[in-house]
């Protein structure tokens, strides 16, 4: 099953068929919101809006464990998630979309960022954090679509929640990002512990501040002025994804807890055998 996470000015899809609204009690607490289970285009899907659902969440305070594990519990195999980011690089322009490779964390450890600990040792390989047919099967309908939209570019994930300084920017940059947000991590990496694929759509909203031009810095205003302006294009393109088959799982998403366990079976706690049960089905 397909799962939707929105972001930023995304707390709904056009067109949605709402069927239930569950309340998913996880081992790690409260997930933003109630996971909506619904309909679109005839396919069934799930959507929870990350910051939650009149957007009271900064991205550090989000339990980003708790709403990836209810997706999982749920039957969550994909993961399409959505986001305001800036641009790092002249040629990916305000209004285009992005669907990062890679990932560079830049955050500040406040964010609990794995499953695994309490008893249970793990270490997944992130070496290619994004789904590769996950992001195909997007850039292929977007292209379709005529839609300006980037692959294999690297995402900065920064605490947040203020908005960066140019010298952090300009840092950023000779680090070799090409965008900086606040929210895909660790979004994308309990996605792969949880051997689930995943992919980001990001909405570049502006240059953050690394430009000489002050016209070209980013604001809050600005932010969600090109959000509301290019919002539209997600939701024709996730129309659009809904009426066409879903593409395969692969193999290395779905398989990435192989060989990661290290604690022996017997020594694991019976509370840590169910979340890995969860997370290896």
């Amino acid at each position: 099953m397909l799962a939707i996470i929105g972001g930023t000015g995304f707390y709904q899809i056009q067109g949605l068929e709402i069927k239930t609204e569950q309340t998913v009690d996880t081992p790690f607490g409260n997930p933003s919101a109630p996971i909506v289970k619904a309909v679109l285009s005839g396919r069934d899907l799930l959507f929870i809006p990350r910051h939650g659902c009149n957007h009271e969440y900064l991205p550090h305070e989000i339990n980003y464990r708790a709403n990836i594990f209810a997706l999982k519990k749920l039957g969550a195999t994909r993961i399409i998630s959505v986001s305001a980011t800036g641009s790092l690089q002249e040629n990916i322009h305000p209004g285009d979309l992005v669907i990062p490779g890679q990932y560079f964390d830049w955050t500040r450890g406040q964010r609990r960022s794995s499953f695994f600990g309490d008893g249970l040792a793990a270490h997944i390989s992130t070496a290619e954090p994004v789904c590769g047919s996950l992001t195909g099967w997007i850039a292929d309908h977007a292209a379709n679509m005529d839609l300006p939209l980037h692959t294999g570019r690297t995402y900065a994930c920064v605490e947040g929640p203020r908005l960066g300084t140019k010298a952090e920017s300009h840092f950023l940059r000779m680090a070799g990002c090409d965008l900086v947000g606040m929210t895909n991590v660790p979004e994308a990496f309990l996605a792969r512990e949880a051997q689930m694929c995943y992919a980001a759509i990001c909405i570049i909203t502006d240059y953050d501040c690394w430009m000489d031009d002050p016209c070209h810095h980013a604001s809050l205003a600005s932010v969600l002025e090109r959000y509301s302006e290019s919002i539209q294009k997600v939701q024709d393109l996730m129309r659009v994804l809904m009426d066409s088959p879903l593409p395969r799982t692969d193999s290395g998403c779905r398989t990435s807890l192989n060989q990661a366990v290290i604690t022996q079976e017997d020594a694991i706690p019976e509370s840590r055998k169910v979340i890995l049960k969860t997370l290896q089905e």
